[in-house]
């Protein structure tokens, strides 16, 4: 892991095409600005790691489904 120290309104760039801009702190509270391509999906780690979990329950209920039909 790479950690930077960044001030308000100091930016990073990450893959020549997403900026993260510090845009204000709060006590232990910071605000992130994020630009990025549409096509860049951007989540919040909490809300990513309940979509890895839902789609690995849905291609595990839906592989046991078609194993069920592919054995009869």
């Amino acid at each position: 892991m790479l950690a930077l120290s960044r001030k308000k309104n100091e930016a990073l760039v990450i893959n020549n095409n997403v900026e993260i801009t510090v845009l204000e702190i709060k006590g232990e509270q910071v605000k992130l600005g994020i630009s990025a391509p549409r096509e860049v999906p951007v989540y919040r780690k909490e809300v990513y790691v309940q979509i890895q979990d839902s789609n690995k329950e849905a291609v595990n209920m839906d592989g046991m489904a078609a194993l069920k039909n592919l054995l009869g």
